[in-house]
């Protein structure tokens, strides 16, 4: 398998690990965190050029993400996992 096949094949195997994916603007995941106001929150934060926050989060049977330029508050009630990396297929 040569080298962009064996790419492809990675990819292809992590989104079935992951499960879906929806990416939703910030303003839209902050609306989903108001409606989860007791679920879990994973942050990473990281740039070159300056940063960019994002962020994941479990509901209905969904993983949602998002990134953004300034961080987005999330209700004390919300466990928050500080990871070192995000990474979305």
């Amino acid at each position: 398998m040569n080298g962009a096949g064996a790419a492809a094949a990675a990819a292809a195997r992590a989104i079935k690990a992951s499960g879906t994916l929806v990416h939703v603007k910030p303003d839209e995941f902050r609306k989903l965190v108001r409606q989860n106001a007791e679920g879990l929150v994973v942050h990473a934060s990281a740039g070159l050029f300056g940063t960019a926050h994002k962020y994941l989060m479990g509901y209905n049977g969904l993983a949602f993400y998002t990134f953004a330029r300034e961080e987005i508050h999330v209700p004390s009630t919300c466990q928050i996992v500080e990871a070192k990396r995000i990474w979305t297929p």
